[in-house]
């Protein structure tokens, strides 16, 4: 069964804006932000498509800001399973970067996570580790060890390690990661709350179920309550609490809990979305193991031609 992780994708922000043309692309920034953090994908892709013509239009092709909106679309993208799309974006975002912001940026740092990200979820765990423990490396010397940002990349790496199975190699980091957060943030913001799922996996990759469900409660509880009822962070965590149902045999509390996590997952991603297609492999196995096969079989194959898809 496959449970999902939270690794973190990162927006970036202009501190120029002294003409309309700017002016409206900072709208436009903005508002693709706000649309990435209600699970509005389609959306906030439209709106970066716009950010990104304007950015071509009107800066040359070294500027920062059209790096930004480079590394907004191409963060996108990735976010949606559209890895072909995006990789040249942060590709070109981060060469752009490393001559205007410099090397050791912030800016560079968040683009690398970017990069981390993409390739990690296609299983290329080699290259991902490159680019993360780039991105942390940065982050610690150009912010100081106890940042925010610096949370994001000891999680991103950690989730990395995860995929592998070095469970020794990830809890360090999420602890870290964690402390920062609650340090900085509060208990309660949602990136604290996603490091705390994270940790929750960690418990329950390694069946110590009565440290992960309690961490699971809490996840969706808040997520729920900070993101609203259809984001699909709320779907990553109904799905994850169910998994840990599911794996101590408890059945009638997982079934309901998968069936609404695929739900929220195709209305905020749509229908095509790589997560779907985990939500439909954990309901179908889900149903292979209570002895309902006939159940499994046309979610086994949607779940297929979804992965078959080229992104």
């Amino acid at each position: 069964m496959k449970l999902a992780s939270f690794s973190f994708l990162l927006f970036l922000f202009s501190w120029a804006g002294h003409v309309h043309a700017l002016n409206e692309w900072e709208k436009l920034n903005q508002k693709t932000e706000s649309l990435y953090q209600q699970g509005n994908y389609p959306a906030a892709v439209e709106a970066a498509l716009q950010a990104l013509q304007i950015a071509e239009q009107t800066l040359t092709p070294d500027h920062a800001d059209l790096a930004t909106s480079l590394n907004s679309l191409g963060m996108l993208y990735s976010a949606q399973g559209r890895y072909g799309q995006a990789e040249p974006l942060l590709t070109r975002a981060l060469g752009i970067f490393e001559k205007s912001a410099g090397e050791e940026s912030p800016e560079m740092a968040a683009t690398l996570n970017n990069l981390g990200a993409l390739h990690k979820n296609q299983g290329q765990y080699a290259k991902a580790e490159t680019f993360y423990k780039r991105g942390l490396d940065i982050d610690e010397k150009a912010l100081g060890p106890e940042h925010p940002d610096v949370a994001i990349s000891l999680n991103n790496l950690a989730q990395l390690y995860q995929a592998q199975q070095k469970y020794a190699n990830a809890e360090p980091l999420l602890q870290r990661a964690m402390g920062i957060m609650e340090k900085t943030l509060g208990p309660e913001h949602p990136s604290t709350i996603m490091i705390m799922n994270n940790l929750a996996l960690l418990h329950g990759a390694q069946k110590q179920y009565d440290q992960a469900e309690p961490l699971f409660k809490r996840v969706f509880v808040v997520s729920k309550k900070t993101l609203g009822p259809d984001h699909p962070y709320v779907a990553l965590s109904l799905n994850n609490l169910a998994g840990i149902y599911k794996d101590q045999g408890k059945y009638p509390y997982a079934e309901p809990l998968f069936k609404r996590a695929l739900i929220i997952s195709e209305k905020s991603l749509g229908p095509d979305h790589p997560s779907v297609a985990t939500g439909l492999e954990n309901l179908a196995q889900l149903y292979r193991e209570i002895g309902h096969a006939k159940k499994a079989e046309p979610l086994d194959k949607r779940a297929a031609e979804i992965r078959a898809m080229k992104r």
